[in-house]
């Protein structure tokens, strides 16, 4: 099975540049940085001991920030490396500003391009995020006696029957790992009998928070907000931008004032979500627009990188994307964190475990129409009931959960 996926992997080589062209040409990929999937990277290396983290996308990379944060405090570590496979994800590891960490994308998975990587980086240890696995790199990783974690690691009974379907390439890969943190306890049993050697379960390390976050709202932006009844529409995907609009339409009947925050999962979508709500006869503000927000504005679309979370402590209501089409929901734990109430739809697979906790909290609820969805915004907002409790408790646990990982981290870096 290795063989054929080193074949498959090497005709994706082939036909990258028209891959990458199209993905330029979507404002997908940096246009000059693009070229560090090809093993010609833009930073250097600096003299001692470099850590490296890789994280496919923004949910990845976003759990590990904590981490990094306290890591950099560390004297012995010299650089931290973090690699990603996106646009979105590089964009908030610069908006950071940190010390000693830097980012490049990661390299496609061809034997030969994994090599160059290692030898160019030669990283003293490296952790893999979620569910990343990259055969190539991860058998020459091993082949240098590198310690290899494979960090916050999620393993969905999708692809678990997936890797079912291969299970001795799958036991050969997850062997090879020094360590498994597992975020919940299926995973830990589905890493277990996919070969995994050793397991630990911590918890999800989505549970923590970053200290050094700041607000990025100015003040007349926070006055507008205070004085409209606001929901937001977080994480959304393709149609789910359309049921949050048309339900806007149905509670603007009630209140006057509505204000609903839509931010999109992928920004380069932002125009043709902007044509679809104008054909909807609806008044959109744009986050980066440079103009003053129009009182009578209906959906403040936000067009950035990175700033979810000043709008969740702004808004006491997120439905959370990804859950109305069958993609299988987006993490709600960075809006549970701020005291929000979350709505979904049916489709939560890839954070179920997640889910039964905050619907036990009566966090979050599930709705399957428009009628369900702008019936549960009402409740909501007439509603005088805080979360505060719920939001404190979930603080607490992902200290725990995150000092336990800087624990098991720092084990091997010490080492």
């Amino acid at each position: 099975m290795f063989f054929f996926y080193r074949v498959l992997v090497n005709i994706v080589l082939l036909f990258s540049p028209i891959i990458i062209l199209i993905r330029l040409l979507k404002k997908k990929e940096h246009t000059k940085r693009f070229k560090e999937k090809f093993g010609f990277y833009t930073k250097k290396k600096i003299r001692g001991k470099l850590i490296w983290f890789h994280g496919a996308s923004v949910g990845e990379i976003l759990s590990i920030v904590p981490l990094i944060e306290k890591l950099e405090n560390n004297k012995k570590i010299k650089q931290i490396l973090v690699t990603s496979n996106t646009l979105s994800s590089s964009s908030i590891i610069s908006n950071l500003r940190l010390k000693k960490t830097i980012h490049q994308f990661f390299p496609i998975d061809t034997n030969y391009n994994s090599k160059k990587f290692l030898n160019y980086w030669q990283p003293s240890i490296a952790f893999f995020i979620d569910s990343e696995i990259w055969p190539n790199m991860i058998t020459n990783i091993k082949n240098k006696s590198i310690p290899m974690i494979l960090l916050n690691a999620r393993i969905t009974d999708r692809s678990y029957k997936k890797w079912k379907v291969f299970a001795s390439t799958a036991k050969k890969i997850f062997h090879k790992f020094d360590l498994c943190l597992s975020s919940s306890i299926k995973s830990q049993k589905y890493l277990k009998s996919l070969g995994a050697k050793k397991i630990k379960y911590i918890g999800n390390l989505k549970f923590s928070q970053s200290i050094k976050y700041k607000d990025i709202l100015n003040d007349n932006l926070i006055k507008f907000f205070s004085t409209k009844k606001i929901w937001c529409a977080s994480s959304t995907h393709q149609t789910e931008e359309l049921l949050c609009a048309r339900a806007h339409k149905k509670l603007k009947k009630k209140y006057k004032n509505l204000l609903t925050i839509i931010i999109p999962r992928h920004v380069h979508r932002n125009e043709k979500i902007i044509h679809d709500l104008n054909k909807l006869d609806l008044k959109v503000h744009t986050h980066s627009s440079s103009t003053n927000i129009n009182n009578n504005t209906d959906i403040y679309l936000v067009d950035t990188f990175g700033e979810t979370k000043s709008f969740f402590k702004i808004c006491k209501i997120v439905f959370l994307g990804g859950s109305i089409i069958k993609h299988g929901g987006q993490n709600p734990l960075e809006a549970a964190r701020y005291g929000c109430k979350i709505l979904h739809g049916p489709n939560v697979w890839n954070f179920d475990e997640i889910y039964i906790l905050l619907k036990k909290y009566n966090v979050s609820n599930k709705f399957k129409n428009i009628n369900q969805l702008t019936n549960k915004i009402e409740k909501i907002i007439d509603s005088k009931k805080s979360f505060k409790d719920i939001e404190f408790k979930i603080k607490k646990l992902g200290n725990r959960i995150l000092n336990s990982t800087l624990n098991e981290v720092n084990f091997f870096i010490n080492k």
